[in-house]
């Protein structure tokens, strides 16, 4: 960071112009803190963003960005502890406890936590008896194109909780969508355990980045 005038660095940048002012790279470097020898924060920030982006970080595992040259274990730590604090700033909002009226409204509440997750998550959204939210519980990590999940477990965490209903939902790593017929059959046995439990089991959303698939709404359920 020498070779740049102070007030060009991005700490002395983010406190004279805010953060908004700041570029993608700018942001990392202030997040990775310091560079290494013969290379500057902003040098190592350069290097993480050249292996696909801002859309390629909020994918990336720890194992991959530590083998990168110059950050390792504490560094990656750091960057991956910034996205999970973006994810959940984007959640959350302000309401502690927001109301599910619609499939729009779950999947814009699901996307920024499990929309671009590297590996297939299953999940289920607790909700109550006016559907505000309780809680999100991931329930299977899978592969890259599948995940298993058991009746038992979704409404074992459900009962445990004390939800009156709940969403299923799980992600595509590969950017589409679409379900499958797997996710179809599952659905339809989920549902109909529902029932049986007691449960309303609401709708099946597939997360895709920032797209989604209502079962619901598409007049799958």
């Amino acid at each position: 960071m020498k070779s740049l005038a102070a007030h060009d660095r991005p700490r002395e940048k983010l406190q004279r112009l805010g953060a908004s002012a700041l570029g993608d790279n700018e942001l990392l470097a202030i997040v990775l803190g310091h560079g290494r020898a013969r290379a500057s924060a902003l040098d190592l920030a350069n290097l993480v963003l050249a292996t696909g982006g801002l859309h390629g970080l909020v994918r990336a595992r720890h194992g991959e960005l530590q083998r990168l040259p110059g950050i390792g274990a504490a560094r990656a730590a750091q960057v991956m502890a910034a996205i999970e604090l973006g994810r959940r700033t984007l959640a959350r909002g302000a309401e502690s406890r927001p109301q599910m009226a619609s499939p729009r409204a779950v999947a814009e509440y699901l996307l920024p936590q499990f929309g671009n997750r590297p590996v297939e998550q299953f999940g289920v959204l607790l909700l109550d008896t006016k559907h505000r939210v309780i809680r999100a519980s991931i329930l299977s990590v899978g592969t890259l194109d599948a995940s298993i999940v058991h009746p038992r477990e979704v409404f074992r965490e459900a009962t445990s909780a004390g939800a009156a209903a709940l969403v299923l939902f799980h992600n595509h790593p590969s950017g589409d969508p679409e379900p499958s017929e797997d996710d179809l059959r599952l659905t339809e046995r989920l549902m109909a355990a529902g029932v049986l439990m007691g449960i309303d089991v609401l709708d099946h959303i597939v997360l895709a980045d920032v797209k989604y698939y209502s079962f619901r709404e598409n007049k799958k359920v």
